[in-house]
């Protein structure tokens, strides 16, 4: 058994591991087969948060384009010098320093990686019932869930999205792509978790 599972472990490293983006991002049945692995990682996240795996991707699709080591922009003074990145949000999730640090000490998931697929969608459930928690959001609410998850749970309480159109029309973009995969994935023929 530990020879199978020696033998089995660099293949099951790779699977979770997969840093291409799916080829068809627009399509949730395509990126199911081929990754079934974040399929079976979303649904594993839906069971213990209640976020849906539409919500899920759509916020992934908007806020990394399924990059695991996608980074925010880095900004220059005087149009050449360096002088560090937008924010710390890294990994398929976008996940801030702090915010990552909160989920790891709220979930005990001391090895969890921003990088990892599996840890990113289960980031995204632990916030998404956060914010249903604290400000009363429907975990199948794309749209303000996203507004939550860039502005914060007592940002959006507080209504700072309110004047910020461009933030507004790209969580409603995320709410679109959340109800097409959301249709998409009734209709799929996604591989059993065996078959991976």
């Amino acid at each position: 058994m530990i020879r199978k599972l020696f033998y089995l472990s660099p293949i099951l490293l790779i699977a979770g591991c997969a840093t291409t983006p799916p080829s068809n991002p627009t399509n949730a049945c395509a990126i199911a087969q081929q990754y079934p692995s974040w399929y079976y990682d979303s649904l594993d996240s839906y069971k213990k948060w209640g976020v849906p795996i539409s919500v899920q991707w759509a916020i992934i699709q908007k806020e990394s384009s399924f990059r695991s080591d996608a980074k925010t922009p880095m900004q220059y003074a005087l149009g050449f010098i360096p002088t560090g990145r937008q924010s710390t949000a890294y990994g398929y999730a976008q996940a801030l320093d702090g915010t990552w640090d909160h989920y790891i000490k709220d979930t005990g998931h001391s090895w969890a990686s921003r990088s990892n697929f599996a840890d990113a969608v289960d980031f995204i459930g632990w916030y998404g019932e956060r914010a249903h928690r604290e400000a009363g959001i429907s975990k199948s609410n794309t749209y303000a869930l996203y507004l939550a998850y860039h502005q914060g749970i007592g940002g959006y309480k507080r209504g700072s999205y309110k004047n910020n159109s461009f933030l507004m029309n790209y969580a409603k973009e995320a709410q679109q792509t959340a109800y097409r995969y959301a249709s998409q994935l009734r209709n799929c023929n996604i591989p059993s978790d065996s078959w991976w």
